[in-house]
């Protein structure tokens, strides 16, 4: 490990006017490993990006940060992410891009090439190396982005919801490598889940409002259960706010199913990701869709929804319309609501929080269509909800990736669609919002209105009322 201290005093930093540290001052030991933690907004991600250097300094000092400092975050991932996009925009050419592939991805970072292959081999990614990166799912591409991390020689590792989005097993073999990589890197998490703390960690920060607030001791028995506390919420004794009386859908079919596969089948060249899956769901029908990643389940949604490219070569009926008759898109989002991290990375306008939840009603990414009073009263009730009214008109870009989460299950929910769509809604929420949204999953399924499906990999985060389950195999 690095033999010097690395040193924050009273140091104040800028993030392009959306946030600000407030004169934080922390010592980093050697042999200390950190993690964290703190309210969704608080300020977490930021500080653990200051030790990668972003941020603009206002006042204090940073120091004995060593040169190799490797950072995973839903940040970088999105960036990653938004320059593959840029990349097709800039193309002249008349054909459709394919995107980098996961293989180039890795092998442009990585310093270590043959632990990188081991890796690839480790977190079962060997099969995708040739598909494009932005085609991969959550879980995958944040695999990919532990890769590079962990195949850069790092003297520093700042790992920003390092466990989000992986699969069982996947979780299992990174807890246990870097309790390995423990001996000679010090390391830096941000982690949502308390109750993912690794062993080998030795102290805990407490952020709130971009302050330090606590440092406590790993084996401070006392100060470590006083800081539970304040990390979870004391009641979910909570209230959906209701629909909106005046925006009825056209009617559907009670005796008719919501949601008819039939063989159903998502092929690439020589990867078969699932084939001849025959799944019906059912009216006020609650399902928890699970599986290893990769193992096809963000893809089945997308069939549901319409956004996968396959699903006008599958038999699949949707809200009593044949794929492929010539409804419209419009026809079929009308009855569903539907959060996810690709709808998240979607969703860059900076349209304030009351209007991204009033979205909901209208199918929309941005508000383009006139809004009623009742619409704006219950966008408020959700924001009241939040904990987020005094922040009705902020704009929705410049939240933390865990804000932003919260504002889109609000807006998934805001219409009680027949079929609410929840594709790991809790990933980057703090402990408090994530029993909050749990709740409110469960009020929603017991209130005989809304059919909810919920991909899911936490056995902990599992909702009574939802007792269908259908497993996808990798």
């Amino acid at each position: 490990m690095p033999s010097g201290a690395i040193s924050l005093d009273g140091l104040s930093v800028d993030f392009d006017g959306r946030f600000e540290l407030v004169d934080i001052t922390w010592t980093i030991n050697p042999g200390e490993h950190w993690l964290i933690v703190g309210a969704n907004g608080s300020g977490k991600s930021a500080l653990a990006a200051v030790l990668a250097g972003e941020g603009s300094s206002i006042s204090g000092t940073i120091s004995g940060v060593p040169e190799r400092v490797c950072l995973v975050s839903y940040e970088r991932q999105a960036e990653l992410i938004e320059a593959e996009r840029r990349k097709d925009d800039a193309d002249i050419l008349d054909v459709i891009s394919e995107g980098t592939p996961a293989a180039e991805i890795i092998a442009d970072a990585s310093h270590d090439h043959d632990l990188a292959q081991e890796l690839v081999d480790s977190l079962g990614l060997r099969p995708l190396m040739g598909r494009a990166f932005r085609k991969l799912s959550t879980g995958e591409t944040r695999k990919v982005m532990l890769i590079r991390a962990l195949t850069r020689n790092p003297e520093l590792l700042v790992l920003d919801a390092p466990f989000d989005g992986l699969d069982n097993k996947s979780l299992g073999w990174l807890q246990a490598h870097l309790a390995q990589l423990a001996a000679t890197v010090p390391m830096v998490l941000v982690l949502n889940r308390f109750d993912e703390c690794p062993d080998f960690i030795t102290h805990v920060a407490y952020i709130d409002d971009g302050r330090l607030l606590e440092t406590v001791a790993r084996d401070d028995a006392r100060a470590m259960a006083e800081l539970g506390k304040l990390l979870h919420l004391q009641t979910t004794d909570l209230e959906v706010p209701a629909a909106d009386p005046s925006a009825e859908l056209p009617p559907l079919d009670p005796g008719e199913p919501l949601v008819c596969l039939t063989g159903a089948t998502i092929r690439y060249q020589d990867n078969t990701v699932f084939e001849n899956l025959d799944w019906t769901i059912e009216p006020n029908q609650h399902w928890q869709l699970s599986g290893p990643n990769g193992s096809g389940k963000t893809s089945l949604l997308a069939l549901i929804t319409g956004d996968h490219p396959q699903c006008y070569v599958n038999d699949i009926k949707v809200f009593g319309f044949q794929r492929g008759s010539g409804e419209s898109i419009w026809q079929i989002k009308q009855y569903m609501g539907y959060v996810s991290t690709a709808l998240q990375w979607e969703y860059r306008v900076g349209t304030g929080l009351r209007n991204v939840i009033i979205s909901g009603f209208f199918d929309s990414i941005g508000l383009y269509s006139k809004s009623t009073d009742v619409q704006k009263a219950l966008a408020d009730e959700w924001l009241a909800l939040l904990g987020m009214s005094h922040r009705a008109d902020e704009p929705f870009n410049s939240l933390s990736h865990g804000d932003q989460r919260l504002v889109l299950i609000a807006r998934a929910m805001v219409k009680h669609p027949p079929l609410l769509i929840l594709d790991e809604p809790c990933l980057g929420l703090d402990d408090i919002n994530r029993q909050l949204v749990l709740a409110l999953i469960e009020r929603i399924c017991a209130s005989g209105k809304t059919a909810v499906l919920y991909v899911n990999h936490r056995p902990q985060d599992r909702i009574p009322g939802i007792e269908e389950h259908l497993q996808l195999d990798a």
